[in-house]
């Protein structure tokens, strides 16, 4: 598979994963019709529409491919339909696994931009970092919610620096574009699920006195 089309499959996955989760916060906070297309645009085009601004590429990705856009719409009308008959637990479940692996697919789809639009690597870093989280935390804003990646302590955005550095350190080594993008978001996605099913934290800054 070329990089270009694996890319933009990431990118879709990206948006659909992160739709979710802003679907299932949206619909557990009971909101109208309208509340919840708008958290789950956010979530889905929040980070990627920071990206393409730094970055100064225009149009907007989601203006480039409206097909995103009606893919949204339809996910707004259906899946609180199917979400309702889940359990409370499975929602839980389900949130934390589409934003995990949001986190993944949308840190190296930006850092991959970035690296095509000549930035440097700590750059890159950044950008795929922001991408990711910034559709979360706008989630988090628009439900009323502080954002989970300032305050649970559990390593989030840390997740999407070290596996940017994994990512980029395959491409150094001359891996296959495919197999160091690949490799890239899976260490991403499975170190966040692995800290939240070891209940991994990381202390305050700086360190309370004993």
């Amino acid at each position: 598979m070329h990089i270009d089309l694996l890319l933009s499959l990431i990118e879709v996955a990206a948006t659909i994963a992160f739709a979710l989760s802003g679907l299932i916060e949206a619909t557990r906070k009971r909101m109208d019709i309208i509340g919840v297309l708008s958290v789950t645009f956010v979530s889905a085009f929040g980070g990627g529409t920071l990206r393409d601004v730094l970055l100064d590429r225009r149009p907007l990705f989601w203006v480039q491919h409206q097909e995103y856009v009606w893919l949204v719409l339809a996910m707004t009308l259906v899946a609180p339909l199917l979400l309702r008959a889940a359990r409370h637990e499975i929602g839980d479940k389900l949130m934390e696994f589409a934003d995990a692996l949001g986190l993944g697919l949308f840190t190296i789809s930006g850092a991959s931009i970035a690296l095509s639009a000549g930035m440097p690597p700590v750059i890159a870093i950044l950008m795929g970092s922001l991408t990711a989280v910034f559709g979360g935390v706008s989630r988090d804003v628009l439900c009323n919610e502080i954002p989970k990646v300032f305050h649970d302590h559990r390593p989030y955005t840390m997740c999407t620096f070290i596996g940017c550095g994994i990512f980029l350190g395959l491409r150094e080594l001359q891996l296959a574009p495919q197999l160091s993008t690949i490799l890239g978001i899976v260490s991403i996605t499975g170190l966040r699920l692995l800290a939240l099913a070891q209940h991994w934290h990381i202390p305050p800054w700086p360190p309370e006195k004993r």
